[in-house]
């Protein structure tokens, strides 16, 4: 499972951002909007102290397979509480959720999920893509709040498959190193050259060379968080390159154009930054994020088209009501941010917050494979 800290210190507060399918947490469960209160016997909301927080911090984030841990928590909407034993254990990610077709009285709209840029999100993709397709959205929402990154070619792959044949031939990205090598890949030894969209698909989880289905939109609408970075931010960004128009729902990301190549020495991979990540139009100047901007005077980050919407955990996520997906639409509909209803303002307050995810830092990143 996947938590978001809205509060690291005490009164904390740690909700469930979202579970993966066939999980320890999945087979007992939990699912978004559920509050942990205590772990192994420790007040997780008050306890002070740093054994209690060594007792809090072993159960987040477990070091070792096979370790159980106690947790009481509040689902969503409930008043009891309820313990479950966690183990700690291997998992297959599903990096593609929830994929959907919204009706509205202005045609079709697409929903999709995608929390990380993966190996297994290759072939996901192009399911949701093929799925979507065959149900003639207008529209697409894609839902990047909790995606940090991963792979630049999956970026790629999803951004192609958006914008389709306005993409074919265009520049998706280009790496751009130090004034020391300018010319020449420094990694690769290469001639830097722009990368087209990718019409086809790498190799990760598809077979290498599979065309890829497209849905030749306009526009798309991004859902968004401080979790949204770097490959996200490319997906955003390249689509911005060839000029087509992306409105953003959510608030600031976090603002990471650059990249890395994986390199091993002697059993450990290292990740230091080498390069970042500009567009057609040579523009990779976000590192302030982008900023949804139609209701706001002065945005922090490169600014978008768009409302400011903070996380709703009170929903669920692709929930037509849940705050971003309810606005996305909205503005769709009206091209101005709605005013927030009491039921909406209610939640801002007690259940939802951008917080805190806990994910490994290398699902935080821009990776290029050699």
């Amino acid at each position: 499972m996947t938590l978001s800290i809205v509060s690291s210190t005490p009164p904390r507060k740690v909700v469930i951002a979202y579970t993966e399918p066939n999980t320890p947490a999945s087979d007992v469960n939990l699912a978004r909007g559920a509050e942990i209160l205590e772990i192994d016997g420790v007040d997780l909301v008050n306890a002070s102290g740093s054994q209690n927080v060594d007792v809090l911090n072993a159960g987040l984030s477990p070091e070792e397979l096979g370790e159980s841990h106690e947790f009481v928590i509040r689902d969503l909407d409930a008043t009891e509480t309820r313990t479950v034993v966690l183990q700690s254990t291997e998992i297959t990610s599903t990096p593609v959720q929830n994929v959907s077709v919204i009706d509205t009285d202005t045609g079709r709209v697409g929903y999709m999920l995608f929390n990380d840029h993966i190996a297994t999100s290759e072939q996901q993709l192009i399911d949701a893509v093929d799925l979507l397709k065959e149900e003639e959205i207008v529209d697409l929402i894609v839902d990047l709040r909790y995606n940090g990154g991963g792979f630049l070619d999956i970026a790629n792959e999803l951004a192609y498959m958006i914008a389709g044949d306005a993409s074919i031939g265009r520049v998706f990205d280009e790496l751009q190193f130090n004034d020391k090598h300018s010319t020449v890949n420094p990694v690769t030894g290469r001639l830097l050259l722009p990368t087209l969209f990718r019409s086809t698909a790498r190799g990760f989880s598809a077979p290498a060379g599979t065309t890829l289905p497209a849905l030749d939109l306009p526009r798309v609408f991004v859902l968004t968080g401080g979790g949204t970075c770097s490959a996200s931010e490319a997906i955003i960004n390249g689509l911005r390159g060839i000029d087509l128009e992306v409105i953003q729902i959510g608030s600031n990301t976090c603002g990471k154009p650059y990249g890395f190549y994986a390199m091993d020495n002697c059993g450990t991979s290292y990740f230091t930054i080498q390069f970042r990540s500009v567009n057609a139009k040579g523009f990779g100047d976000y590192s302030d994020g982008f900023s949804p901007s139609s209701d706001v005077e002065t945005p922090t980050g490169t600014p978008l088209p768009g409302c400011n919407v903070a996380d709703d955990l009170g929903h669920m996520l692709g929930d037509p009501e849940e705050a971003k997906l309810a606005t996305a639409l909205a503005y769709r509909d009206s091209g101005v941010c709605p005013e927030p209803t009491v039921s909406a303002r209610r939640l801002s307050v007690q259940q939802s917050g951008e917080g805190q995810l806990i994910k490994p830092e290398w699902l935080r990143n821009m990776t290029v494979i050699q």
